[in-house]
Protein backbone atom coordinates (compact mmCIF):
# COMPACT_ATOMS: atom_id res chain seq x y z
CA UNK A 1 0.00 0.00 0.00
CA UNK A 2 1.32 3.66 -0.99
CA UNK A 3 0.90 6.45 1.19
CA UNK A 4 -1.91 7.88 1.21
CA UNK A 5 -2.43 11.75 2.69
CA UNK A 6 -5.63 13.72 3.26
CA UNK A 7 -5.31 17.08 1.37
CA UNK A 8 -6.90 19.64 3.26
CA UNK A 9 -7.53 22.19 -0.51
CA UNK A 10 -9.99 19.44 -1.81
CA UNK A 11 -11.09 17.30 1.31
CA UNK A 12 -10.12 13.88 0.60
CA UNK A 13 -7.03 11.37 0.59
CA UNK A 14 -4.80 11.19 -2.03
CA UNK A 15 -2.10 9.04 -3.14
CA UNK A 16 1.03 10.86 -2.29
CA UNK A 17 3.28 11.45 -4.74
CA UNK A 18 6.43 14.34 -4.43
CA UNK A 19 6.78 16.87 -7.07
CA UNK A 20 10.39 15.63 -7.13
CA UNK A 21 11.33 11.85 -7.31
CA UNK A 22 12.80 10.67 -3.93
CA UNK A 23 12.48 14.12 -2.00
CA UNK A 24 9.80 15.56 -0.10
CA UNK A 25 9.99 19.49 0.68
CA UNK A 26 7.91 20.14 4.09
CA UNK A 27 6.97 23.85 5.63
CA UNK A 28 4.97 24.02 8.98
CA UNK A 29 4.09 27.14 10.86
CA UNK A 30 6.12 26.98 13.58
CA UNK A 31 4.94 29.57 17.08
CA UNK A 32 4.76 33.15 17.32
CA UNK A 33 7.51 33.28 20.40
CA UNK A 34 5.93 35.83 22.82
CA UNK A 35 5.09 33.55 25.45
CA UNK A 36 5.54 30.04 27.02
CA UNK A 37 4.00 27.40 24.39
CA UNK A 38 1.12 25.10 25.65
CA UNK A 39 0.14 21.82 25.03
CA UNK A 40 -1.67 22.50 21.54
CA UNK A 41 1.84 24.01 19.99
CA UNK A 42 3.55 20.11 21.49
CA UNK A 43 0.62 18.27 19.12
CA UNK A 44 1.50 20.12 16.56
CA UNK A 45 5.43 19.78 16.54
CA UNK A 46 4.86 16.15 17.71
CA UNK A 47 2.37 15.28 15.12
CA UNK A 48 4.84 17.04 11.83
CA UNK A 49 8.10 14.96 13.81
CA UNK A 50 6.33 11.72 13.48
CA UNK A 51 5.57 12.87 9.91
CA UNK A 52 9.02 13.74 8.97
CA UNK A 53 10.48 10.94 10.31
CA UNK A 54 7.80 8.49 8.65
CA UNK A 55 9.00 9.91 5.14
CA UNK A 56 12.45 9.46 5.92
CA UNK A 57 11.67 5.47 6.89
CA UNK A 58 9.84 5.41 3.38
CA UNK A 59 13.38 6.33 1.71
CA UNK A 60 12.90 9.78 0.70
CA UNK A 61 15.16 12.93 1.12
CA UNK A 62 13.19 15.53 3.17
CA UNK A 63 14.06 19.28 3.92
CA UNK A 64 11.37 20.12 6.42
CA UNK A 65 11.55 23.85 7.13
CA UNK A 66 9.96 25.24 10.61
CA UNK A 67 9.52 29.11 10.80
CA UNK A 68 9.47 31.18 14.37
CA UNK A 69 7.47 34.05 13.80
CA UNK A 70 9.44 36.77 15.82
CA UNK A 71 8.03 39.85 14.70
CA UNK A 72 4.54 40.55 15.08
CA UNK A 73 2.02 42.91 17.21
CA UNK A 74 1.78 40.16 20.12
CA UNK A 75 5.36 40.70 20.21
CA UNK A 76 5.18 44.21 20.81
CA UNK A 77 2.83 44.46 23.12
CA UNK A 78 4.46 41.80 25.58
CA UNK A 79 7.89 44.48 25.49
CA UNK A 80 5.82 46.88 25.93
CA UNK A 81 4.19 45.77 29.04
CA UNK A 82 7.73 44.44 30.26
CA UNK A 83 9.89 47.25 29.38
CA UNK A 84 12.08 44.10 27.98
CA UNK A 85 13.54 44.31 23.80
CA UNK A 86 11.36 42.45 21.38
CA UNK A 87 14.79 40.34 20.38
CA UNK A 88 15.45 39.59 24.06
CA UNK A 89 12.00 38.32 24.75
CA UNK A 90 11.66 36.25 21.40
CA UNK A 91 15.04 34.81 22.20
CA UNK A 92 13.72 33.83 26.02
CA UNK A 93 10.86 31.93 24.03
CA UNK A 94 12.74 30.11 21.47
CA UNK A 95 14.93 28.93 24.07
CA UNK A 96 12.21 27.57 26.29
CA UNK A 97 10.78 26.15 23.16
CA UNK A 98 13.78 24.34 21.92
CA UNK A 99 14.21 23.00 25.29
CA UNK A 100 10.55 21.77 26.17
CA UNK A 101 11.06 20.31 22.43
CA UNK A 102 14.17 18.24 23.24
CA UNK A 103 12.40 17.11 26.14
CA UNK A 104 9.62 15.52 24.29
CA UNK A 105 12.50 14.19 21.92
CA UNK A 106 11.98 16.45 18.68
CA UNK A 107 13.76 16.03 16.03
CA UNK A 108 15.26 19.47 14.51
CA UNK A 109 14.05 20.35 11.51
CA UNK A 110 16.55 20.66 8.11
CA UNK A 111 15.75 24.53 8.87
CA UNK A 112 14.43 26.48 11.46
CA UNK A 113 14.25 30.42 9.91
CA UNK A 114 13.14 33.68 11.62
CA UNK A 115 10.90 36.43 9.98
CA UNK A 116 13.56 38.63 11.28
CA UNK A 117 16.61 37.08 9.75
CA UNK A 118 14.46 37.22 6.47
CA UNK A 119 13.44 41.05 6.15
CA UNK A 120 15.24 41.36 2.68
CA UNK A 121 13.37 38.53 1.19
CA UNK A 122 9.99 39.52 2.84
CA UNK A 123 10.58 43.38 1.13
CA UNK A 124 12.00 41.49 -2.03
CA UNK A 125 8.44 39.12 -2.49
CA UNK A 126 6.13 42.29 -1.29
CA UNK A 127 8.10 44.69 -4.33
CA UNK A 128 7.55 41.66 -6.68
CA UNK A 129 3.85 41.68 -5.79
CA UNK A 130 3.48 45.40 -6.78
CA UNK A 131 5.42 45.26 -9.72
CA UNK A 132 2.92 42.28 -11.01
CA UNK A 133 -0.49 44.61 -10.16
CA UNK A 134 -1.13 42.35 -7.03
CA UNK A 135 -0.50 44.80 -4.29
CA UNK A 136 -0.48 48.36 -3.49
CA UNK A 137 1.26 50.64 -1.50
CA UNK A 138 -1.03 53.77 0.22
CA UNK A 139 -0.24 56.85 1.71
CA UNK A 140 1.28 56.30 5.19
CA UNK A 141 3.39 53.38 4.24
CA UNK A 142 0.75 50.82 4.11
CA UNK A 143 0.84 48.06 1.87
CA UNK A 144 -1.98 45.20 0.69
CA UNK A 145 -2.24 42.50 -0.92
CA UNK A 146 -5.52 43.11 -3.42
CA UNK A 147 -7.36 39.68 -3.38
CA UNK A 148 -9.07 40.63 -6.36
CA UNK A 149 -6.10 40.20 -8.44
CA UNK A 150 -6.22 36.58 -7.23
CA UNK A 151 -9.47 34.51 -8.57
CA UNK A 152 -9.29 31.63 -6.58
CA UNK A 153 -8.65 32.92 -3.44
CA UNK A 154 -11.51 31.17 -0.34
CA UNK A 155 -10.32 27.65 -2.50
CA UNK A 156 -8.75 26.19 0.38
CA UNK A 157 -10.88 27.52 3.62
CA UNK A 158 -13.99 26.77 1.32
CA UNK A 159 -15.01 30.55 1.90
CA UNK A 160 -16.50 32.77 -0.98
CA UNK A 161 -14.67 36.25 -0.98
CA UNK A 162 -18.21 38.07 -2.04
CA UNK A 163 -20.22 36.55 1.16
CA UNK A 164 -17.07 37.40 3.33
CA UNK A 165 -17.37 41.33 2.18
CA UNK A 166 -21.16 41.23 2.68
CA UNK A 167 -20.17 40.32 6.01
CA UNK A 168 -17.34 42.49 6.44
CA UNK A 169 -18.04 45.33 9.25
CA UNK A 170 -18.80 48.70 8.83
CA UNK A 171 -15.81 50.24 10.04
CA UNK A 172 -13.12 49.03 7.81
CA UNK A 173 -10.44 50.58 6.38
CA UNK A 174 -10.73 53.75 3.90
CA UNK A 175 -7.27 52.69 2.53
CA UNK A 176 -8.44 49.69 0.99
CA UNK A 177 -9.39 48.81 -2.47
CA UNK A 178 -11.68 45.75 -0.92
CA UNK A 179 -12.37 45.03 2.75
CA UNK A 180 -10.74 41.67 2.53
CA UNK A 181 -6.97 42.66 0.83
CA UNK A 182 -4.53 42.44 3.85
CA UNK A 183 -1.44 43.37 5.47
CA UNK A 184 1.93 42.63 3.81
CA UNK A 185 3.89 45.83 5.04
CA UNK A 186 2.84 48.20 7.89
CA UNK A 187 4.58 51.58 9.14
CA UNK A 188 6.21 51.39 12.64
CA UNK A 189 4.77 53.18 15.32
CA UNK A 190 7.09 55.14 17.76
CA UNK A 191 9.17 52.98 19.85
CA UNK A 192 8.42 50.00 17.62
CA UNK A 193 11.36 47.71 15.97
CA UNK A 194 11.55 48.47 11.86
CA UNK A 195 13.65 48.26 8.99
CA UNK A 196 14.29 50.57 6.14
CA UNK A 197 12.31 49.96 3.26
CA UNK A 198 10.62 51.54 -0.47
CA UNK A 199 7.52 52.16 1.73
CA UNK A 200 9.41 53.70 4.50
CA UNK A 201 10.30 52.53 8.08
CA UNK A 202 8.22 49.69 9.22
CA UNK A 203 7.77 45.70 9.48
CA UNK A 204 6.20 42.93 7.94
CA UNK A 205 2.58 41.37 8.57
CA UNK A 206 2.18 38.26 9.57
CA UNK A 207 1.32 36.21 6.07
CA UNK A 208 3.89 37.55 3.78
CA UNK A 209 6.80 35.97 6.67
CA UNK A 210 5.95 32.11 5.41
CA UNK A 211 5.78 32.75 1.83
CA UNK A 212 8.86 34.21 1.38
CA UNK A 213 10.86 32.14 3.56
CA UNK A 214 9.17 28.73 2.10
CA UNK A 215 10.03 30.36 -1.22
CA UNK A 216 13.92 30.63 -0.08
CA UNK A 217 14.36 26.97 0.93
CA UNK A 218 11.96 25.29 -0.75
CA UNK A 219 11.41 26.75 -4.26
CA UNK A 220 8.31 28.78 -6.12
CA UNK A 221 6.10 25.43 -5.29
CA UNK A 222 7.01 22.32 -2.87
CA UNK A 223 5.34 19.04 -1.50
CA UNK A 224 3.26 19.66 2.01
CA UNK A 225 2.67 22.90 4.24
CA UNK A 226 1.50 22.15 7.69
CA UNK A 227 0.25 23.43 10.82
CA UNK A 228 -2.95 23.81 12.98
CA UNK A 229 -6.30 23.77 11.71
CA UNK A 230 -6.70 27.41 13.33
CA UNK A 231 -3.94 28.69 10.09
CA UNK A 232 -6.00 27.36 7.60
CA UNK A 233 -8.05 30.73 7.26
CA UNK A 234 -6.28 33.61 7.23
CA UNK A 235 -3.41 32.43 7.10
CA UNK A 236 -2.56 29.67 4.99
CA UNK A 237 -5.64 31.17 2.38
CA UNK A 238 -3.46 34.27 2.35
CA UNK A 239 -0.14 32.64 1.93
CA UNK A 240 -1.45 30.67 -1.21
CA UNK A 241 -2.82 34.27 -2.39
CA UNK A 242 0.29 35.68 -2.33
CA UNK A 243 2.67 33.04 -4.00
CA UNK A 244 0.21 31.73 -5.99
CA UNK A 245 -0.55 35.62 -7.67
CA UNK A 246 3.29 35.85 -7.61
CA UNK A 247 4.65 32.88 -9.78
CA UNK A 248 1.23 31.97 -11.40
CA UNK A 249 2.12 28.24 -10.01
CA UNK A 250 0.98 25.66 -7.81
CA UNK A 251 2.19 26.86 -4.18
CA UNK A 252 1.67 23.87 -2.32
CA UNK A 253 0.77 20.19 -3.68
CA UNK A 254 -0.69 19.01 -0.02
CA UNK A 255 -1.71 20.83 2.29
CA UNK A 256 -1.68 19.10 6.20
CA UNK A 257 -3.91 20.18 9.42
CA UNK A 258 -3.75 18.94 12.72
CA UNK A 259 -6.67 19.36 15.26
CA UNK A 260 -6.71 20.85 18.16
CA UNK A 261 -6.57 19.69 22.29
CA UNK A 262 -9.42 20.80 24.16
CA UNK A 263 -8.99 20.45 28.51
CA UNK A 264 -11.38 18.13 30.01
CA UNK A 265 -13.94 18.45 26.94
CA UNK A 266 -13.38 22.19 26.52
CA UNK A 267 -11.59 24.52 24.24
CA UNK A 268 -8.18 25.47 24.91
CA UNK A 269 -8.37 29.41 25.80
CA UNK A 270 -7.86 32.48 27.75
CA UNK A 271 -11.09 33.36 28.53
CA UNK A 272 -11.44 30.14 30.14
CA UNK A 273 -8.52 29.69 32.23
CA UNK A 274 -7.56 26.42 30.91
CA UNK A 275 -4.39 27.37 29.20
CA UNK A 276 -2.56 24.39 29.60
CA UNK A 277 2.00 24.86 29.54
CA UNK A 278 3.74 22.17 28.06
CA UNK A 279 6.15 22.44 31.06
CA UNK A 280 3.27 21.87 33.61
CA UNK A 281 2.58 18.82 31.48
CA UNK A 282 6.31 18.08 31.65
CA UNK A 283 6.62 18.53 35.32
CA UNK A 284 3.65 16.22 35.91
CA UNK A 285 3.98 13.35 33.68
CA UNK A 286 7.35 11.10 31.56
CA UNK A 287 7.73 12.93 27.83
CA UNK A 288 6.99 9.21 26.43
CA UNK A 289 3.59 9.42 27.76
CA UNK A 290 3.27 13.05 26.54
CA UNK A 291 4.13 11.83 23.17
CA UNK A 292 2.22 8.03 23.54
CA UNK A 293 -0.68 10.86 24.29
CA UNK A 294 -0.59 13.51 21.36
CA UNK A 295 0.00 10.34 18.80
CA UNK A 296 -3.32 8.62 21.19
CA UNK A 297 -5.86 9.89 17.98
CA UNK A 298 -5.60 10.24 14.57
CA UNK A 299 -3.96 13.83 13.96
CA UNK A 300 -7.10 15.54 11.99
CA UNK A 301 -8.94 14.39 15.25
CA UNK A 302 -9.40 16.77 18.17
CA UNK A 303 -8.18 15.05 21.42
CA UNK A 304 -8.65 15.52 25.08
CA UNK A 305 -6.32 15.92 27.78
CA UNK A 306 -7.12 15.51 31.28
CA UNK A 307 -6.18 13.65 34.08
CA UNK A 308 -8.43 10.54 33.37
CA UNK A 309 -6.65 10.29 29.21
CA UNK A 310 -2.83 10.70 30.67
CA UNK A 311 -3.66 7.70 33.35
CA UNK A 312 -4.94 5.75 30.74
CA UNK A 313 -1.84 6.55 28.27
CA UNK A 314 0.44 5.86 30.93
CA UNK A 315 -1.17 2.45 32.00
CA UNK A 316 -0.81 1.44 28.38
CA UNK A 317 2.65 2.66 28.66
CA UNK A 318 3.27 0.46 31.06
CA UNK A 319 1.73 -2.63 29.44
CA UNK A 320 4.30 -2.42 26.50
CA UNK A 321 7.35 -1.79 29.00
CA UNK A 322 5.88 -4.33 31.12
CA UNK A 323 5.55 -6.73 27.73
CA UNK A 324 9.25 -5.95 26.76
CA UNK A 325 10.40 -7.22 30.67
CA UNK A 326 8.86 -10.45 29.80
CA UNK A 327 10.68 -10.65 26.89
CA UNK A 328 13.99 -9.86 28.33
CA UNK A 329 13.03 -12.53 31.34
CA UNK A 330 12.55 -14.81 28.82
CA UNK A 331 15.56 -13.97 27.15
CA UNK A 332 14.16 -13.02 23.36
CA UNK A 333 15.99 -10.47 21.60
CA UNK A 334 15.43 -8.87 18.48
CA UNK A 335 15.83 -10.97 15.58
CA UNK A 336 18.57 -9.42 13.38
CA UNK A 337 18.35 -9.63 9.29
CA UNK A 338 20.20 -9.16 5.98
CA UNK A 339 19.99 -5.77 5.39
CA UNK A 340 19.91 -6.64 1.29
CA UNK A 341 16.17 -7.98 2.38
CA UNK A 342 13.30 -4.54 1.90
CA UNK A 343 10.87 -4.21 4.13
CA UNK A 344 7.13 -3.92 4.19
CA UNK A 345 7.51 0.01 4.10
CA UNK A 346 9.71 -1.21 0.88
CA UNK A 347 13.04 0.02 1.61
CA UNK A 348 15.87 -1.59 3.28
CA UNK A 349 16.31 -2.03 7.18
CA UNK A 350 19.79 -3.24 7.59
CA UNK A 351 19.29 -3.48 11.62
CA UNK A 352 15.74 -5.24 12.09
CA UNK A 353 14.05 -8.35 10.60
CA UNK A 354 10.10 -7.01 9.82
CA UNK A 355 7.48 -9.12 11.09
CA UNK A 356 3.88 -8.62 11.12
CA UNK A 357 3.58 -5.86 13.92
CA UNK A 358 5.54 -3.86 11.15
CA UNK A 359 3.16 -4.99 8.33
CA UNK A 360 0.44 -3.59 10.27
CA UNK A 361 1.94 0.07 11.43
CA UNK A 362 3.06 0.51 8.07
CA UNK A 363 -0.32 -0.26 6.80
CA UNK A 364 -1.80 2.51 9.62
CA UNK A 365 0.69 4.53 9.26
CA UNK A 366 0.15 4.82 5.05
CA UNK A 367 -3.29 5.53 5.51
CA UNK A 368 -2.68 9.45 5.74
CA UNK A 369 -0.30 8.80 8.94
CA UNK A 370 -2.96 7.24 11.35
CA UNK A 371 -1.04 6.81 14.36
CA UNK A 372 -4.16 6.18 16.40
CA UNK A 373 -4.51 2.94 14.93
CA UNK A 374 -0.22 2.24 14.60
CA UNK A 375 -0.74 2.18 18.15
CA UNK A 376 -3.43 -0.14 18.88
CA UNK A 377 -1.73 -2.96 16.08
CA UNK A 378 1.15 -2.50 19.55
CA UNK A 379 -1.61 -3.66 21.57
CA UNK A 380 -2.62 -5.94 20.19
CA UNK A 381 0.64 -7.68 19.44
CA UNK A 382 1.54 -6.91 23.16
CA UNK A 383 -1.91 -8.99 23.68
CA UNK A 384 -1.01 -11.32 21.36
CA UNK A 385 2.60 -11.89 22.86
CA UNK A 386 1.55 -11.99 26.58
CA UNK A 387 -1.21 -14.79 25.80
CA UNK A 388 1.09 -17.02 23.78
CA UNK A 389 3.89 -16.61 26.90
CA UNK A 390 1.23 -17.64 29.16
CA UNK A 391 0.61 -20.38 27.37
CA UNK A 392 4.09 -21.62 27.17
CA UNK A 393 4.38 -23.07 30.60
CA UNK A 394 7.32 -24.50 29.84
CA UNK A 395 9.45 -21.66 28.39
CA UNK A 396 8.98 -20.45 24.73
CA UNK A 397 10.43 -22.83 22.46
CA UNK A 398 12.28 -21.78 18.83
CA UNK A 399 9.44 -20.98 17.09
CA UNK A 400 7.89 -18.81 19.72
CA UNK A 401 11.09 -17.73 20.83
CA UNK A 402 11.32 -16.35 16.77
CA UNK A 403 8.13 -15.10 16.51
CA UNK A 404 8.29 -13.32 19.86
CA UNK A 405 11.70 -11.72 18.35
CA UNK A 406 9.96 -10.40 15.36
CA UNK A 407 7.80 -8.81 17.51
CA UNK A 408 10.06 -7.10 19.50
CA UNK A 409 12.34 -6.10 16.04
CA UNK A 410 8.56 -4.37 14.97
CA UNK A 411 8.46 -2.51 17.99
CA UNK A 412 11.99 -1.51 18.08
CA UNK A 413 11.66 -0.25 14.58
CA UNK A 414 8.41 1.60 15.07
CA UNK A 415 9.75 2.72 18.25
CA UNK A 416 11.79 4.68 16.60
CA UNK A 417 8.81 6.98 14.45
CA UNK A 418 7.20 7.12 17.27
CA UNK A 419 9.95 8.34 20.10
CA UNK A 420 8.49 5.90 22.79
CA UNK A 421 9.50 2.84 23.61
CA UNK A 422 12.79 3.87 23.31
CA UNK A 423 14.19 2.93 26.78
CA UNK A 424 15.03 -1.08 27.97
CA UNK A 425 12.16 -1.95 30.69
CA UNK A 426 14.55 -1.80 33.75
CA UNK A 427 15.46 1.84 33.12
CA UNK A 428 11.66 2.62 32.34
CA UNK A 429 10.60 0.84 35.21
CA UNK A 430 13.23 2.12 37.81
CA UNK A 431 12.36 6.26 36.30
CA UNK A 432 8.81 5.64 36.73
CA UNK A 433 9.32 4.34 40.55
CA UNK A 434 11.67 7.27 41.17
CA UNK A 435 9.18 9.89 40.06
CA UNK A 436 6.61 8.25 41.52
CA UNK A 437 8.65 7.92 45.15
CA UNK A 438 9.26 11.92 44.52
CA UNK A 439 5.39 12.63 43.87
CA UNK A 440 4.87 10.43 47.04
CA UNK A 441 7.83 12.78 49.49
CA UNK A 442 6.00 15.79 47.79
CA UNK A 443 2.79 14.99 48.81
CA UNK A 444 3.84 14.44 52.09
CA UNK A 445 5.68 17.36 52.57
CA UNK A 446 2.35 18.94 51.82
CA UNK A 447 0.83 17.49 55.06
CA UNK A 448 3.11 18.55 57.92
CA UNK A 449 1.88 15.95 60.26
CA UNK A 450 2.62 12.87 57.57
CA UNK A 451 5.92 10.94 57.46
CA UNK A 452 7.55 10.31 54.24
CA UNK A 453 7.69 6.63 52.97
CA UNK A 454 10.55 5.48 52.05
CA UNK A 455 11.28 2.41 49.19
CA UNK A 456 12.80 -0.14 51.79
CA UNK A 457 9.40 1.05 54.47
CA UNK A 458 7.36 0.19 50.93
CA UNK A 459 8.83 -3.11 50.76
CA UNK A 460 8.67 -3.74 54.29
CA UNK A 461 5.19 -3.45 54.10
CA UNK A 462 4.87 -5.80 50.81
CA UNK A 463 6.37 -8.36 53.06
CA UNK A 464 4.04 -8.04 55.98
CA UNK A 465 1.48 -8.81 53.36
CA UNK A 466 2.95 -11.64 52.05
CA UNK A 467 3.19 -12.78 55.90
CA UNK A 468 -0.62 -11.98 56.87
CA UNK A 469 -1.55 -13.68 53.30
CA UNK A 470 0.07 -16.71 54.37
CA UNK A 471 -0.87 -16.68 57.99
CA UNK A 472 -4.73 -16.58 56.33
CA UNK A 473 -4.97 -12.99 57.66
CA UNK A 474 -6.35 -11.65 54.68
CA UNK A 475 -7.79 -8.55 56.16
CA UNK A 476 -4.33 -7.54 57.19
CA UNK A 477 -3.33 -8.24 53.78
CA UNK A 478 -6.20 -5.95 52.62
CA UNK A 479 -5.69 -3.40 54.78
CA UNK A 480 -1.91 -3.11 53.54
CA UNK A 481 -3.31 -2.87 49.77
CA UNK A 482 -5.46 -0.28 50.84
CA UNK A 483 -2.57 1.62 52.60
CA UNK A 484 -0.79 1.37 49.28
CA UNK A 485 -3.49 1.92 46.76
CA UNK A 486 -3.56 5.03 48.69
CA UNK A 487 0.03 6.04 47.86
CA UNK A 488 -1.08 5.42 44.38
CA UNK A 489 1.33 2.30 44.38
CA UNK A 490 -0.24 -1.09 42.75
CA UNK A 491 0.81 -4.20 43.39
CA UNK A 492 1.09 -7.48 41.55
CA UNK A 493 1.32 -10.68 42.70
CA UNK A 494 3.22 -13.54 40.59
CA UNK A 495 4.80 -17.15 40.36
CA UNK A 496 8.32 -15.43 41.78
CA UNK A 497 6.56 -13.30 44.29
CA UNK A 498 5.10 -9.44 44.20
CA UNK A 499 6.12 -6.25 42.65
CA UNK A 500 5.20 -3.16 43.02
CA UNK A 501 4.72 0.44 40.90
CA UNK A 502 3.41 3.42 40.83
CA UNK A 503 0.06 4.11 39.27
Amino acid sequence: MGLKVYNTLNGKKEEFIPLTEGRVKMYVCGPTVYDTSHIGHARSVVVFDVIFRWFERLGYEVTYVRNFTDVDDKIIKKANETGEECAVITEKYINEFHTEMDALNVRRPTIEPRATGHITHIIDFIRMLIEKGKAYGVEGGDVYFSIDAFAAYGRLSGRNPEDMRAGARIAVDEKKKNPLDFTLWKPAKPGEPFWESPWGKGRPGWHIECSAMSYEYLGEGFDIHGGGKDLIFPHHENEIAQSEALFGRQFVKYWIHNGFVDINNEKMSKSLGNFTMIKEVLAKYPAEVIRMFLLSNHYRSPIDYSEDSMREISLGLDRVYAFLERLDQAGIDQLRSDPSVPDQAGIKTGEARPGPLWEAFSEAMNDDFNSAKALACVFDAVKKGNRLLDEAKDGPDEALSKELGLTRSDIRSLAEIFGIFLLSPAAYFKAKKEKGMADLAASVTANSSATPYTSAEIEDLIRQRAEARKAKNFKRADEIRDQLQGMKIVLEDGPGGTTWRFE
